[in-house]
């Protein structure tokens, strides 16, 4: 599934986590490399705050983690804790008050920081500080609550009117309100955890406290890490090799995890019923992370020669849809025999922005992303991968550019099967009913994209090239089965 669309809505990137425990590590230099190695899980804001046993100091604001911060502003967040997030929205919508990390102020009062120059002009910015002596807590979150009656309510005979709060504004709420009961982070918590109906992965620090917690299904990643004494999480094992991390283990479904003073230690808050997003190999996850054991690189390779023994087309080239469907592209073509080529280039420097397309660039659509290689394509019976269809208004243009740069057969692959049902757990999907795989048959589909034949991967062959058993994945996207209850959502299902 290609990256972008300026109209079409593809199925949007989640949220990246990051955080760092250690006396002698520069946790807020960490956490800026960590959150660029996770920019492709979010490029709508950015955040870092941080710990130093005094206080707690943030900094966030709208756009890349490179826009976002300076030099200056890392200089600025000193402390031996921190938590550090990339979002894109699911819940909230694009404003900066809904970007993390949410501070919660305790029984203290949170100060605006004017850090004058130092702060990017041309974006909207937060900076904050918590007092000294206080117990202030910052949070990040990936994935999504489908319900939030449960907190909703909670906060309410707290006192705490809930309009236009994020599902991750509310569950920072929550916690902060224990504190103000009386209890320490831990505990607070562990009671705010049965109120978190859906999926999580989620960093809650405090100015000398790193805790991580997942859901009991596990639908989101999360890992561990140690460097040079201290410990290191973040949603993919991608962003532990570029600052020198090595890795530990998973946080488990249901676990939490303590960092303090005195080292790492964790219980289990909710018994584990481990159902990884399948869509983390599919789609969403960098090629070089790993996934319950398994390399991801491998696992989309194995879906294309899977793809591949399900398929038998004569055509004279392969090409991917940049960049998640090259390892599938390498499967089939190694597979078939069929030359690999890249016949489509992707403008790697075009990334959010918030200067909106001319009208006439907005009319061009993916060719302002994507360009064809004509002397690759030109007279030759074309296979092209990707690894899902959404919409199908991307796929379409793609297609139709193949065609114009003389293709003589265009045949449209997919590495993953129809996505029939929109996620609730933290996936920017399109409503049911947008989803082209909801709505058409196989047939329909490809008359839409205009291509010469489609073919999709099987769900039992997309299991098999995991080499991981079924019932260890959430698989809702193309089954609709959801492991954890959607509560008042499944009303906007239909089968």
């Amino acid at each position: 599934m290609t990256e972008f669309d300026f109209s079409a809505g593809q199925v949007g990137e989640k949220c990246a986590v990051f955080g760092v425990f250690g006396q002698s590590l520069d946790v807020a230099r960490l956490s800026f490399f960590g959150l660029y190695a996770l920019q492709h899980r979010g490029q709508e804001s950015a955040g870092i705050a941080t710990g130093n046993g005094e206080a707690i100091c943030l900094h966030k604001g709208m756009g890349l983690v490179s826009q976002v911060f300076t030099e200056e502003l890392i200089e600025s967040l000193k402390g031996h804790v921190a938590v550090a997030h990339n979002r894109y929205s699911t819940t909230g919508g694009s404003k900066v008050k809904h970007a993390q990390p949410m501070l919660g102020a305790g029984n203290s009062k949170l100060q605006k920081v004017d850090y004058g120059d130092t702060s990017p002009s041309l974006l909207d910015s937060i900076s904050l500080c918590s007092g000294a002596d206080d117990d202030a807590i910052a949070l990040v979150h990936n994935g999504n609550l489908p319900s939030t009656t449960l907190l909703s309510e909670f906060l309410r005979e707290k006192g705490i009117g809930t309009p236009e709060f994020s599902d991750s504004r509310m569950i920072v709420e929550a916690i902060a309100a224990f504190m103000r009961e009386g209890h320490d982070l831990k505990e607070s918590v562990r009671r705010a955890y049965p109120l978190l109906t859906g999926a999580f992965s989620i960093l809650i620090m405090s100015k000398d406290t790193l805790i991580a917690i997942r859901d009991a299904c596990g639908i989101r990643p999360l890992s561990i890490a140690q460097l040079n004494g201290g410990y290191v999480f973040a949603s993919e094992t991608c962003a532990f090799a570029p600052i020198g991390a090595s890795y530990l283990r998973d946080v488990e479904p249901g676990e939490m995890v303590i960092v303090d003073e005195k080292g790492l230690r964790s219980e289990q808050v909710a018994a584990a019923n481990p159902k990884l997003d399948i869509f983390e190999f599919v789609y969403f996850a960098r090629p070089d992370s790993r996934l319950l054991g398994k390399s991801v690189y491998d696992v989309r390779r194995n879906c294309g020669i899977q793809l591949a023994k399900e398929n038998t087309i004569e055509a004279d080239v392969v090409i991917p849809v940049p960049e998640t469907a090259i390892p599938a592209a390498i499967g089939f073509s190694q597979a078939t025999g069929i030359p690999m080529e890249m016949g489509l280039t992707k403008n790697r420097y075009i990334h959010r922005t918030f200067i909106q397309p001319e009208q006439h660039i907005r009319e061009q659509g993916v060719k302002a992303k994507l360009s064809p290689i004509k002397q690759i394509i030109e007279g030759k019976r074309v296979i092209v991968i990707d690894d899902s269809i959404v919409r199908g208004t991307t796929s379409r243009q793609i297609v139709a550019m193949l065609f114009e740069a003389g293709a003589k057969e265009v045949h449209f692959l997919v590495s993953s099967p129809p996505v029939k049902f929109p996620d609730f757990y933290g996936i920017d999907t399109p409503k049911q009913s947008a989803l082209i795989a909801a709505t058409k048959s196989v047939e329909e589909i490809q008359k839409f994209l205009g291509a010469t034949s489609l073919r999709y991967l099987s769900y039992e062959g997309m299991i098999a090239a995991t080499g991981i058993p079924e019932d260890q994945f959430s698989t809702s996207c193309f089954t609709g089965v959801y492991p954890i209850d959607i509560r008042e959502c499944s009303k906007e299902i239909r089968y």
